[in-house]
């Protein structure tokens, strides 16, 4: 009976000793470790990306308002010119016929006029007659100023300063007049001012405002970094998706394709260097927020709840472990990486939980059946 019970006497104590180291590594066990960051101060900017297309500021495409062969062109890519400047010149034998035979009519109408009014007053002629020939005389004018006018037109001048950009047509083209799709014999264009063109998102378009500067690249000099400035705002999206017309004669494809709305957002774009060439692609960066030493904490440290926004504020108990405290704050610029922090009760080098790994399960505590009612553990 004794070593029973000096066996039992050892069980306990194993287990009681068992049960107390158990405890201890399952109490390091589950005590969570955190990634900290430190709460610091920095200038924090905010942008707004889009892509653009360099243009001139100003340009013009030269066209006829006849219709001619082109007889001769006086100018050539690159060149320059100045408004009033000659560039181009039109076989004008159709429309010089026309003129003669303009003046022919006017001048026969004009002698029947004549004729017709000295009849009229010695009453040989009726009113009526008098007003017929009259007309036929006003008809013969027009036609004439018409043809001039016309013959005029084979001339073909600049109608600003600028540079020729791209071929002209060759003499021998047939220049076509017109308002929708007229030949167009040059381009001209004033490169001395240039801009940018750039669609941006409909999510982004909100923050973008006229006046607010900018930076971009292009793929043709990557070391340069150019300036810009926002000079207007389009008040309507790219493909004018809200109108009935438009949006009606794609209501099948938005159903089945929902794309991304653009707005397309103009630059001044200064080019001292003469460096940018239209139609180059812009890739930009609109600064659309700025503080200066701003309290700021990485954007991965900020959770949310029920009550707002917060971040874990790690502290250090007696043994070194990790101890965290939420503290709510009120953010305010979102940069790319950290956020600003507007109010709460956060300290410039206060660690914080960026990332922090979960604790794990405490395992079931062994159940060691007392003595008493239950009796001592079966042997």
């Amino acid at each position: 009976m004794k070593v029973k019970i000096f066996i039992v006497i050892l069980i306990l104590i194993g287990a009681a000793v068992g049960y107390k180291f158990y405890s201890d590594s399952a109490e390091l066990t589950a005590a969570p470790t955190y990634d900290v960051e430190k709460v610091i101060r920095m200038d924090l900017t905010k942008t707004v990306s889009a892509t653009g297309t360099v243009q001139p500021k100003n340009s013009v495409e030269v066209s006829s308002k006849i219709t001619a062969r082109i007889k001769e062109v006086l100018v050539k890519e690159n060149e320059k010119v100045t408004a009033g400047q000659v560039v181009a010149i039109l076989d004008g034998k159709d429309v010089d016929a026309t003129r003669d035979q303009a003046q022919f009519s006017l001048t026969n109408a004009s002698q029947k006029l004549e004729r017709t009014e000295k009849l009229y007053k010695i009453g040989a002629k009726s009113l009526e007659e008098l007003q017929d020939a009259q007309y036929e005389y006003d008809k013969a004018k027009t036609a004439l100023e018409k043809a001039e006018a016309d013959v005029s037109e084979t001339v073909i001048t600049a109608p600003m300063d600028g540079i020729v950009v791209g071929e002209p047509q060759t003499a021998g083209t047939m220049a076509v007049q017109g308002t929708s799709n007229p030949t167009v014999i040059l381009r001209i264009a004033d490169l001395s001012e240039k801009l940018v063109k750039a669609k941006v998102d409909e999510t982004d378009i909100g923050s973008v405002k006229v006046g607010e500067q900018a930076s971009f690249n292009v793929d043709a000099f990557p070391d340069e970094k150019f300036s810009a400035s926002v000079t207007k705002i389009s008040q309507t999206d790219t493909s004018n998706s809200w109108s009935t017309s438009s949006s009606s004669s794609s209501s099948s494809n938005s159903s089945s394709n929902n794309s991304v709305i653009y707005y397309y957002v103009t630059f001044n774009a200064p080019d001292p260097k003469n460096l940018l060439l239209p139609a180059m692609t812009a890739r930009l960066d609109i600064v659309v927020g700025q503080v200066k030493n701003a309290l700021c904490v990485p954007i991965s440290a900020v959770k949310t709840d029920g009550k707002g926004s917060y971040v874990e504020k790690i502290t250090r108990d007696e043994k070194g472990q990790q101890i965290a405290e939420r503290v709510y704050i009120t953010v305010g610029l979102y940069g790319e990486e950290y956020v600003e922090v507007a109010s709460g009760n956060l300290n410039i080098d206060d660690e914080i939980s960026v990332t922090y790994q979960a604790a794990e399960k405490k395992a079931a505590v062994p159940n060691i059946r007392r003595m008493g009612h239950g009796g001592p553990p079966p042997m």
